[in-house]
């Protein structure tokens, strides 16, 4: 589904979710699988297998497995439980974030008594408004 429209926030593509079953089976499986991990590491850290070198590692391994484990929950429901939506955005050239005005782009020379009103101004581009 698309819009014509191209003002600021207008929605210029939407296309709904998937949300396959077995992508929800899957969610769920690695969700339980995710449970047997952190309730290993769990363990592990409560009965001291951080003490050894060897046990150390294994809890070092159990943790990274529980982080990559829920990226692909993560990746998953993404893909197949949130919709694809394009909004419409206000182009920007790239001196209007640094510069009230586009003759202000070269800037000031710094002279006078008022240098750190210029200063000031040359930091906060938004002061006087």
């Amino acid at each position: 589904m698309s819009t014509s429209g191209s003002t600021y926030g207008d929605i210029h593509r939407y296309e709904p979710a998937r949300e396959s079953t077995a992508a929800a089976i899957a969610i769920v499986l690695l969700t339980l699988l995710e449970i047997v991990f952190v309730f290993m590491f769990t363990w592990g850290l409560v009965s001291g297998w951080a003490l050894t070198a060897d046990g150390n590692m294994f809890l070092g391994g159990l943790l990274a497995v529980v982080f990559i484990d829920l990226a692909f929950i993560l990746a998953i429901y993404r893909k197949e439980f949130l919709p694809d939506v394009m909004v419409v955005k206000k182009r920007r050239r790239k001196w209007e974030d640094l510069y009230v005005r586009g003759e202000d782009v070269d800037g000031e020379q710094l002279e006078g008594a008022g240098v750190w009103d210029q200063v000031k101004r040359a930091v906060y581009p938004y002061y006087k408004r």
